[in-house]
């Protein structure tokens, strides 16, 4: 079952390494015998379908090596299914690059807004104080 990341790139099931082992906590005798725990493994420096770019950026945000554990559901095939869209989820998260922020200046109404409500905070406080005795 390939792993569906983007539109262009999709881990094929070649590379992608499963393990599954008991799952721990109560559940009684379904969850003491059945594998139903997955663990996934994905070797990003081993792999054939990534660009130079998505590798360098894959392996520099989540290692050389992915690896996901589902283990929220009695059923293996339920697992499998989380554990697939996790590691969907984290490539496509690594791979994509947050847009730059364009430094902005206030306008002056911003500014004017800003003068205002220091000055009302500074009267509420002025109110606040007990009367001089000089008075």
């Amino acid at each position: 079952m390939p792993v569906y990341v983007t539109r262009d790139l999709v881990i094929p099931d070649a590379e992608l390494h499963w393990r599954f082992t008991t799952s721990s906590g109560p559940g009684g005798q379904h969850a003491n015998r059945s594998n139903t725990r997955v663990e996934l493994l994905w070797s990003v420096a081993d792999s054939v379908v990534l660009t130079d770019h998505q590798r360098s950026r894959l392996v520099e945000r989540l290692g050389a090596e992915v690896r996901v554990v589902a283990d929220g559901h009695r059923s293996q095939l339920r697992n499998r299914e989380e554990a697939t869209q996790r590691l969907a989820e984290r490539c496509r998260n690594a791979l994509s690059e947050q847009k730059r922020r364009k430094k902005t200046k206030p306008t002056r109404a911003s500014k004017r807004r800003r003068l205002k409500a220091k000055r009302q905070t500074s009267q509420t406080k002025e109110l606040r104080r007990r009367p001089s005795g000089d008075d």
